[in-house]
């Protein structure tokens, strides 16, 4: 909406409610997935915690960053005498190479996990069983995985380049932000948000589904409502022979 208005259009013709995702899904997935969550873990292989990326390998998504800072938080866990978590990051594209050499590189393969494309109908087994979400995209709209991940109910770290942060995140509520150009920033507040009590993390996960409820299906349909009732409110401007003539192809 910023956006817009500060290209000059009026605030009154501007409508919410477009990012959006099937929350109810996700929900309802991951309640049905945590009742056999140990039967799930085997089936997909997944580890007993673990942070969770998604999204396609393209630099924009600046998964070689999210690697190097997941390899500076596992160290720096490991000489507190913490047992680090692992990383599951979901999807595929042109990067895969790199993304496989820098595991090599920093011989975390066996801690990285990159299931590849992952079908819609399997992400909440993905989502639910994970600690936490982090999504370090340097420039995105919005981030439609975000929405994801809040409707499974997870805590979530966002890059501050991504469009859905003022909307989705309430800083240290049920999130945290960070410069997506920074490993050290990165690898802090994976380090902070695994010390957290599950107290914390569970009041965390509450107001993630909290403010998620904002963002529904029903909520596109009523923005869209308001943005056709918007139009059609406006009398239709017929076209002078001379503006027709300028604009004739």
């Amino acid at each position: 909406m910023e956006y817009l208005i500060a290209l000059g259009l009026p605030r009154d013709r501007v409508f919410t409610g477009y990012d959006v995702v099937d929350n109810e899904y996700f929900r309802q997935k991951a309640e049905e997935i945590k009742s056999h969550a140990s039967e799930v873990r085997r089936k997909y292989g997944l580890p007993e915690n673990y942070f969770l990326g998604s999204g396609r390998f393209v630099p924009k998504k600046n998964l070689p960053t999210l690697i190097r800072a997941y390899a500076e938080y596992r160290q720096r866990s490991e000489i507190a005498g913490n047992a680090p978590w692992d990383l599951v990051l979901l999807g595929d594209g042109p990067l895969r190479k790199t993304l496989n050499t820098q595991l090599s590189n920093l011989n975390l393969h066996a801690h990285v996990h990159l299931p590849g494309f992952v079908q819609y109908r399997d992400l909440p087994a993905y989502y639910a069983l994970a600690d936490v979400f982090v999504h370090a995209s340097t420039a995105e709209q919005w981030g439609l995985v975000v929405n994801e991940a809040m409707a499974t109910g997870l805590p979530v770290i966002v890059s501050n380049r991504c469009g859905c942060v003022p909307d989705l995140v309430a800083e240290g509520k049920n999130g945290l932000t960070f410069d997506p150009t920074s490993v050290k920033s990165l690898a802090n507040l994976m380090l902070d948000v695994c010390r957290l009590s599950k107290r914390r993390l569970e009041d965390m996960v509450g107001e993630s589904r909290r403010i998620i409820q904002g963002f529904t299906p029903s909520h596109f349909a009523k923005g869209a409502r308001r943005a056709i009732d918007a139009a059609k409110a406006v009398s239709i401007r017929r076209s002078s022979l001379l503006s027709s003539l300028l604009t004739y192809r």
